[in-house]
Order: C-alpha cells, then sequence, then structure tokens
C-alpha cells in the first residue's frame, strides 16, 4: 500500500479537560495503515475555526486525507458538517452512507450523524463521530477504499474495476 499523508482535527469544547481518545485511535489506525500524519489538532466546536482549519490542511498543508472527529450531532455546537461543507468541492457520499449504514447495524442513533465526506482540492475529508469506538468503527468501514480515493483524486489512477472483489 503507497503511503499517504493525514491531518487530524478534532473539534471539542472540554479540550484540554479530557484526553482526546478518538484522535489517539485514529492515530494508531492510520498508523497501522502506513499514513504519516502530518498535523493534528484539537479546536473549539467553531464553524469559523474548523473552516480555518481544513483549509489549511488542505490548501498549505496539502494532505492526502483530512480526518475530523467531533460536532456531527444534532447538538447547539456541532459544527463539523456545516464547517466541512463549507470547504469542500464535491461531496463523496457513498463514504458517509457506508459508515451510517454500519452504525445501524449496532445502534439507532447511527441515523442521526450528520457526518459527511468530500474532496477540497486533491484532499479528502471526512467526518467521523466523537466517541472512540464509533471513530474505530466508521474509519474501519471506510479505510479500505481510502488509499484508492486517494489514488485517484491525485490523478494517478481512474480504474476502479480492478479492485472489484468478484472479478467481474
Amino acid at each position: 500500500m503507497e503511503r499517504f499523508s493525514v491531518a487530524i482535527l478534532t473539534a471539542s469544547d472540554s479540550r484540554g479537560e479530557r484526553e482526546d481518545e478518538s484522535g489517539r485511535v485514529i492515530k494508531e489506525m492510520i498508523a497501522e495503515t502506513g499514513g504519516l500524519i502530518e498535523a493534528y489538532d484539537v479546536v473549539p466546536d467553531n464553524l469559523d475555526t474548523l473552516c480555518n482549519k481544513l483549509i489549511e490542511y488542505a490548501d498549505v498543508l496539502g494532505v492526502d486525507l483530512i480526518l475530523t472527529t467531533g460536532g456531527t450531532g444534532l447538538g447547539p455546537r456541532d459544527n463539523t458538517p456545516e464547517a466541512t461543507l463549507a470547504v469542500i468541492e464535491k461531496l463523496v457520499p457513498g463514504m458517509a452512507e457506508a459508515m451510517r449504514s454500519f452504525g445501524l447495524q449496532k445502534t439507532p442513533h447511527a441515523m442521526i450523524s450528520r457526518a459527511v465526506c468530500g474532496v477540497r482540492g486533491e484532499t479528502l475529508i471526512v467526518n467521523l463521530p466523537g466517541s472512540p469506538k464509533a471513530v474505530k468503527e466508521n474509519l474501519g468501514v471506510i479505510l479500505p477504499a481510502v488509499p484508492h480515493a486517494i489514488h485517484v483524486l491525485s490523478g494517478k489512477s481512474s480504474e476502479c474495476a480492478a479492485l472489484r472483489k468478484d472479478g467481474a
């Protein structure tokens, strides 16, 4: 598997008050895939702050993948999907659908996730839930497709059929 660069952004209004377990889970899972973590921040659940960080990671650092955690629920301070929608150029709805579909097998609460996945330039942005358990489950669902998505985004490949399990 080709290595890819990653930025992790945790949206939390309780930053500093408790350890970022979800960020730690992401770091561990990315390390297992050979991904390189180029940036990691914990920021307040503030729309402008989130937008600015997403733009910095994509446009300035040029990472291949941004993984956010937190801020995807229905709470009044949950702004991650809105920030992501404000900065992306195209949606990747299948990834968010896959995460919600898997989550629904575990809990009906998965249907209220507002997670968004999309693209800014050549950067894939994925919103993950805030709980460590949900992060592990959701990232586990999409991670097998991430290297190929990054490869296609970089312009190195457009061939999707070669990865089909059924050989068709």
